[in-house]
């Protein structure tokens, strides 16, 4: 069975807004390691299982998506965010 990463996607730092944060993305792990194709130069696997990424809107749904078709997973939570409130005065303290 593939093992899957369900992970939370944070908020970009170049971004103020929080749009897409909070949403949850199932990626799968590759199982076996890439290999260097001689002719073309390019690195890959013999499984396309880590080129699906499913988007969901809850944990709870990711979850229930890997159970239901037996999956093994594992959850990678966002870092919490700190705001650094300053008024643009405090540039010239």
């Amino acid at each position: 069975m593939p093992t899957a990463r369900i992970i939370e996607q944070d908020r970009k730092t170049t971004q103020s807004g929080r749009a897409k944060a909070g949403k949850w993305t199932l990626e799968f792990e590759n199982e076996r390691a890439q290999r260097h194709d001689p002719l073309t130069g390019w690195v890959g696997n013999a499984t396309t299982a880590t080129q699906v990424r499913l988007a969901f809107a809850t944990r709870e749904q990711a979850i229930a998506y890997a159970d239901k078709h037996g999956f093994e997973y594992r959850i990678v939570s966002a870092p919490p965010v700190k705001l650094k409130l300053q008024a643009y005065a405090d540039n010239f303290r």
